[in-house]
């Protein structure tokens, strides 16, 4: 049975667990991996794109490839990080306290080595931060003047860490889903991000956060890197639906895929 198959066979099965766990936690057998979630939806979506569709896949050089997994949520990504390449040397980060003991349970369950967790948000300054979270898969960091979280959701404060800081050696794949935090890391990492070979970037365009993608994508290209925009599919962005209708609270995520081809003039901060 090819990996694909099972896959597939194993989407299938967290199909229909997703609808016995909406917003529930729960856990799944998925091939290899004992997985532990706390929503059933999320796992599903996140399993679809990261499994099946593999949209964090690279080519590595080396079998010990170093990654940076920043917004780790549960874990699938790591689990996906490990799978193709036992060997590589992974740090995860996840800021949410709700979701990071599933992160933790699912690195020790599933025998993962060589993986650092760290339970931080990232962002342009070291300390602290407010955060917003639904205690499930959405989270953000609020804009300035935004006193008070989404109904249902609850304000928490979490450490803090710069990405800079974890550019110092060479990086085989950077990946990034921090909803909606993406220019602010990345802005403050721009001089480090030489260090960086392959990238993949979840952009967030959610109500009442700054419009950055022109930006990302412009530093992406100045720093030496040739990039693609992918949209994932309807059913993970169902906006993207034509015909489109931008409005107020659209919502919508985009896949940006970046691989350095050149030295760039990347002059961030120092």
């Amino acid at each position: 049975m090819t990996a694909g198959l099972r896959a597939r066979l194993s989407l299938a099965r967290i199909r229909l667990l997703a609808k016995r766990f909406q917003g529930l936690p729960g856990r799944a057998r998925c091939g290899a991996h004992t997985v532990r979630f706390i929503d059933g939806v999320n796992f599903y979506m996140s399993y679809k794109d990261i499994f099946l569709n593999r949209i964090y896949h690279f080519e590595s050089v080396r079998p010990d490839p170093v990654i940076l997994d920043c917004g780790g949520n549960i874990g699938v990504s790591l689990l996906y990080f490990k799978s193709i390449y036992p060997a590589a040397r992974v740090t995860a980060f996840e800021a949410d306290p709700a979701i990071f003991p599933f992160l933790e349970e699912n690195v020790r369950v599933n025998g993962l080595e060589d993986v650092r967790l760290v339970n931080a948000a990232l962002s342009s300054k070291e300390g602290s931060l407010r955060f917003f979270s639904d205690g499930r898969c959405g989270s953000f960091i609020p804009e300035d003047g935004q006193a008070h979280p989404p109904r249902g959701w609850t304000a928490v404060l979490v450490p803090s860490v710069r990405l800079r800081e974890y550019l110092a050696e060479p990086v085989d794949f950077l990946k990034m889903n921090i909803e909606g935090a993406e220019w602010d890391v990345l802005q403050d990492s721009e001089d480090r991000l030489r260090a960086v070979r392959e990238i993949a970037i979840e952009y967030h365009h959610l109500p009442g956060l700054p419009r950055t993608l022109h930006r990302i994508l412009d530093l992406l290209s100045r720093c030496g890197f040739e990039y693609l925009v992918h949209h994932f599919d309807y059913e993970t962005n169902p906006e993207i639906r034509p015909p489109f209708r931008l409005h107020p609270d659209s919502r919508y995520f985009l896949l940006v895929y970046a691989k350095r081809t050149g030295p760039g003039d990347c002059s961030g901060p120092v």
